[in-house]
């Protein structure tokens, strides 16, 4: 029967990072540097009022869009954090994750044909969803530029069929941000032309170097903000994500959302509000951990040799493998686990511009990075 399977879905892979991890994961005594999950508790305050919604037996569905203080909440943190103001009645969905967020977006905009510009490298979880879409992935290499989505990068992409532009920053898996200026002038550009936005801003509360800015900041009317907890709080498995758009937006995008999973869990709900009220500021002491990590990591990887640019938000390093390494980045990562006992993800992962890179993950220990670092150097050394 399985040729009966959409031809669309047989045609997509799974994601490269998982992918990968699956393939490594048995082997005993990596130091496991790929996944993107906070080595941080979800807080505990959080956790309790998720545990008071279940004994208050808050089990039932909520609203599709979502509980309303929860929505009222959300609107409220990304006014104070970032100077964004939206309707918690028509401008605001509570989603299953951001990955659910994007989801509901691309199915909601996009046609058979349309086209959507996306930086290459980039997160592999847009392509596959534009494509069953019936819709045009078109990727900018942006690896001579320091990995910035600038303007000038996207204007020679732009054509009769965009419908969407990704800007998923900070960036995974660079760590790159743009600065103000050069989200205004992408802004000011889009001001006259029919096209959305697609903000991915789910690093958004880990940046380092410079506030968050979104560019919904200076284009609102046609930008798409997703959002959500799972970096922010480390609630990954919780499954709670925002998405923020003008109310003619929005209102379409629900009824897919409303199709799709009905509303988020009532429980997470309820564990969300206490994150976005009371733990407001729970990713600044987060935060602080992980420039300690960038900056040690950075001086590591700068000290062998490696070409790296500096993440300014996020928690990843996307390192070039030395010319003198004459494997591709798929080989290279599948050697370096066999023989230096540490899993990194291969560049391939993240689109074709991806390939000749591989990234590293920072969210674990300071301890645990000294002795993958250590291992990785060691690897390198016996490769010159």
């Amino acid at each position: 029967m399985e040729h009966l399977i959409n031809t669309r879905v047989q045609e997509i892979e799974v994601s490269g990072i998982r992918k990968f991890y699956n393939m490594v994961s048995h082997i005993d005594d990596v130091i496991s540097l790929t996944i993107g999950q906070p080595d941080f508790l979800t807080p505990e305050h959080v956790k309790q009022a998720g545990i008071k919604a279940i004994e208050d037996n808050f089990t039932s569905y909520t609203h599709n869009a979502g509980i309303s203080e929860l929505r009222t909440a959300a609107c409220d943190f990304v006014a104070k954090k970032y100077g964004l103001t939206y309707e918690p009645d028509s401008e605001v969905i509570v989603t299953v994750g951001a990955s659910e967020a994007i989801d509901i977006t691309f199915r909601t905009i996009l046609a058979e044909g349309t086209e959507v510009i996306l930086p290459g490298p980039i997160y592999p979880g847009y392509e596959p969803i534009i494509r069953m879409c019936g819709a045009v992935p078109v990727h900018v290499d942006i690896r001579d530029n320091q990995f910035r989505f600038t303007l000038d990068m996207i204007k020679p992409y732009i054509t009769d069929k965009t419908r969407c532009i990704v800007m998923p920053y900070p960036s995974n898996p660079t760590g790159v941000s743009l600065t103000e200026i050069e989200l205004k002038e992408i802004a000011d550009y889009l001001k006259e032309r029919e096209i959305f936005v697609l903000a991915d801003e789910i690093y958004s509360e880990l940046t380092y170097d410079q506030p968050h800015i979104s560019i919904a900041s200076f284009l609102k009317e046609k930008t798409i903000v997703i959002n959500g907890l799972s970096k922010s709080h480390s609630m990954t498995g919780w499954r709670i994500g925002f998405l923020f758009a003008p109310k003619d937006i929005t209102k379409h995008i629900l009824k897919v959302h409303q199709y799709n999973v009905s509303c988020a869990t009532s429980i997470a709900q309820r564990a969300a509000l206490a994150a976005l009220t009371t733990g407001m500021d729970d990713a600044i002491p987060m935060k602080k951990e992980y420039i300690k990590r960038r900056d040690y990591v950075y001086t590591r990887l700068t000290a062998m040799g490696l070409q790296v640019v500096k993440p300014d938000g996020a928690f990843y390093f996307f390192v070039k493998i030395p010319d003198f390494i004459q494997l591709n980045s798929f080989d290279f990562a599948l050697e370096m686990v066999h023989q230096a006992k540490v899993a990194v993800v291969p560049g391939s992962a993240f689109s074709e511009y991806g390939e000749g890179y591989f990234r590293l993950s920072f969210a674990c220990s300071l301890e645990t990075l000294e002795t993958g670092l250590n291992r990785i150097e060691t690897f390198l050394n016996t490769k010159k």
